[in-house]
């Protein structure tokens, strides 16, 4: 019997210093999985902080949608937070060793009312309400101090992701620095900007919506990989596109772009947000079919405010990551920096593809 197992090593052609190693025939090795949560789908808790009606449990409300008397979203301070405005020391160089002071914000934004809802179940006009909510604290939090030079909304969904709480909620920290993956994507997008005078971004986008090619072996003149149109992409609206990246650090990782180059995600339209609402759910509903119950995270990733940045606008693209967990990573992971995939992104995406939703 053939061996069709893949085994190679596949550059990210945003961060080329970052490669994932795809290894099939490791899928079948014993391993440790992430244990699937058991979801509690329960509309209402009593002793949930995050539930209506215990609003004091929570630190004061700072915004609330639609009207912080019937919200359906609700954003609050975080109460054990990361970093905070309540210090002013000031910054510490000794030799090599540099301290920043950990001024900031970070909130907690509770997604929804219902306690056990998840995000597949939301409807297209909630998620339409919830990112538009992340847009008008982006905005804020950046109005409000000039020193914050980023703002990253992210959502943990199970104890393996980082969620303490199981009512369903995301977050927004916003701080001084910019994040070290952020200004990877920003440098190396702009490098590729400065050299073909266009963005990357948005050249993944094309390959993937236009881009077929057969590779043939030399010798034998074997088909040794075909791509496909259309191969990566997991779901397509008018203005966004969801796709499973050639380089996969996680076995189902998807990310979102809009179709037309955007860099600053607070610069979104309801009419954009609107169409990005309906691809988020059905990209959802297809993960949860395939892998149902997995712990997630997804974060935003959108141009930086800080001035070294800001001719990045045409070379940086604002998009969404969504990273199932679906398996812990292993010394060699964490030593290394090599992500290890057990299924090829081909075979992940035509999975999530044939999933029927309709």
């Amino acid at each position: 019997m053939a061996d069709d197992s893949v085994r190679e090593i596949r550059i990210n052609p945003i961060v080329p210093s970052e490669s994932v190693l795809v290894a099939t025939a490791r899928g079948m090795r014993p391993r440790k999985q992430e244990e699937v949560v058991a979801r509690d789908t329960r509309e209402h808790v009593e002793s949930c902080p995050f539930c209506k009606g215990n609003e004091d449990k929570t630190p004061a409300t700072i915004a609330a949608f639609p009207n912080e008397k019937d919200w359906c979203i609700r954003i609050v301070e975080n109460l054990f937070p990361i970093l905070g405005d309540d210090s002013e020391a000031a910054a510490i160089n000794f030799g090599l060793q540099q301290v920043i002071s950990g001024y900031g914000r970070h909130e907690v934004i509770i997604d929804h009312h219902q306690h056990g809802i998840s995000v597949y179940e939301m409807s297209e006009e909630h998620l339409q309400m919830l990112f538009a909510a992340y847009r008008q604290r982006m905005m804020e939090l950046y109005e409000s101090d000039s020193r914050l030079k980023y703002a990253l909304v992210f959502k943990n969904f199970g104890p393996a992701a980082g969620a303490s709480i199981p009512h369903t909620h995301s977050q927004i920290i916003a701080m001084p620095v910019v994040p070290e993956n952020v200004i990877n994507e920003v440098e190396h997008s702009r490098m590729y900007y400065r050299k073909h005078n266009h963005c990357v971004f948005c050249s993944l986008i094309d390959e993937a919506l236009t881009y077929e090619a057969t590779i043939y072996d030399r010798q034998s003149g074997e088909v040794r990989r075909k791509i496909n149109v259309g191969q990566y992409v997991i779901e397509r609206g008018e203005r966004f596109v969801a796709i499973k990246p050639f380089a996969s650090r996680y076995e189902w990782e998807v990310h979102i772009m809009p179709l037309v180059h955007a860099s600053d995600f607070s610069n979104v339209t309801d009419e954009d947000l609107q169409d990005l609402s309906q691809v988020l759910k059905r990209t959802m509903k297809r993960l949860e079919h395939v892998i149902g119950g997995a712990q997630y995270n997804f974060f935003l990733h959108s141009i930086p405010r800080a001035e070294e940045y800001s001719d990045c606008k045409d070379s940086y693209h604002w998009h969404l990551e969504i990273c199932p967990r679906t398996s812990i990573p292993t010394g060699f992971e964490l030593g290394s920096g090599l992500f290890v995939s057990t299924i090829s992104p081909e075979d992940a995406a035509q999975q999530l593809r044939d999933v029927n939703i309709d």
